[in-house]
C-alpha cells in the first residue's frame, strides 16, 4: 500500500512512523522544509528509543527508508490512502480535501485524523464522500493502541473495511463510531478536562491537587490538567468549541479560564507553560 500523510507535526510524524514500521511505503507532506525536518527528527528519535528497547522488527534505517518527505501535494497522486493530520480547523481541512480530491487517484481513500470536526462535512468537500472516513489516532501514535474509525453519512462499506484492515495491520485496535461532534473519545474526555480547568478558575483546588485526586482516586495515569497541557490548550479549546456549537448544549461551554490562557499564549507543553511550566 502507498500511504500518504499530510502534516509532519506530532500526530503526522507518529502516523507515518507506524505506517512505515508496518511495511507501507509512506509519503509525508508539509508546507515548509523546516516542518519536514522536524518531523523526520521526531521519527528518528522515536525509532531509536524503540530499537534500544528491542521493540522493532526492522532496523530504524530500513523503516526510515520507506518514508519520503515532500512539500508537494501532487506527490500523493498514486496513494491508496491519504491521512490528514493538520491544524484542527474545519475551513483549512475542507480546502485541503478539495485539493486532494482532485489529485489522488479516483480509487484512493481520503481520511482525516480530526479529533472532533464532522466527517460528513469534510467528505463533501473532498468530492468523494463514499471513499472518505475518519481515522482518529491517539497521541503518542507509536504507543497508543486505539484508532477511532468514524464513518461519514456516505462512507461505503468497502472504504470502512479497507481502513479497518489497514489499522489492524498497523498494530492498532480500530473501534467504530458514528459521526457526531467529538465522536466518543473527545465527547467524554474534553468535558472532563474542561471541568478540571473550571475547578482551577473557581478556586476549588490547586492544579497539583486536582491532578493528584484524579490520579490517586480514579486511577488515571495522568491528571486532567497535565493531559490538557500535553494535548495543547488551544486544541482543547477548539474541540470544546466544536462540541458546544455542534451539540448546542451549554454543558460543553469552554471554561473562560481556558479561553483566557489560549489568548495569553499559554498553550501547555508546546509553548513551555500552561497549568505547569516546562
Amino acid at each position: 500500500m502507498n500511504f500518504g500523510v499530510v502534516g509532519a507535526g506530532q500526530m503526522g510524524a507518529g502516523i507515518a512512523q507506524v505506517a512505515a514500521q508496518s511495511g507501507f511505503d509512506v509519503i509525508v507532506q508539509d508546507v515548509q522544509q523546516a516542518f519536514l525536518d522536524r518531523g523526520k527528527a521526531t521519527i528518528e528519535k522515536s525509532l531509536a528509543k524503540l530499537h534500544d528497547k528491542g521493540k522493532l522488527t526492522d532496523t530504524p534505517d530500513a523503516i526510515l527508508g520507506r518514508i519520503r518527505f515532500t512539500a508537494e501535494l501532487q506527490d500523493f497522486a498514486d496513494c491508496d490512502l491519504v491521512v490528514e493530520a493538520i491544524v484542527e480547523n474545519e475551513a483549512v481541512k475542507a480546502e485541503l480535501f478539495r485539493t486532494l480530491g482532485a489529485i489522488v487517484k479516483t480509487d484512493g481513500i481520503l481520511a482525516s485524523n480530526t479529533s472532533s470536526i464532522p466527517i460528513t462535512a469534510l467528505a463533501s468537500a473532498s468530492g468523494r464522500p463514499d471513499r472518505f472516513i475518519g481515522m482518529h489516532f491517539m497521541n503518542p501514535v507509536p504507543l497508543m493502541a486505539l484508532v477511532e474509525v468514524i464513518r461519514g453519512y456516505s462512507t461505503s462499506d468497502e472504504t470502512a473495511r479497507i481502513v479497518t484492515e489497514t489499522a489492524e495491520r498497523m498494530g492498532k485496535t480500530p473501534l467504530a463510531c458514528n459521526d457526531f461532534p467529538g465522536f466518543v473519545s473527545n465527547r467524554i474526555l474534553m468535558p472532563m478536562l474542561n471541568e478540571a480547568i473550571q475547578c482551577v478558575m473557581d478556586g476549588v483546588a490547586e492544579p497539583e491537587a486536582i491532578d493528584g485526586i484524579m490520579k490517586l482516586g480514579m486511577n488515571h495515569p495522568m491528571g486532567p490538567l497535565t493531559l490538557a497541557d500535553f494535548i495543547g490548550l488551544d486544541t482543547c479549546l477548539s474541540i470544546m468549541e466544536v462540541l458546544h456549537r455542534g451539540l448546542g448544549d451549554d454543558k460543553y461551554r469552554p471554561s473562560p479560564l481556558l479561553r483566557k490562557m489560549v489568548q495569553a499564549g499559554l498553550l501547555g507543553r508546546k509553548s513551555g507553560r500552561g497549568f505547569y511550566t516546562y
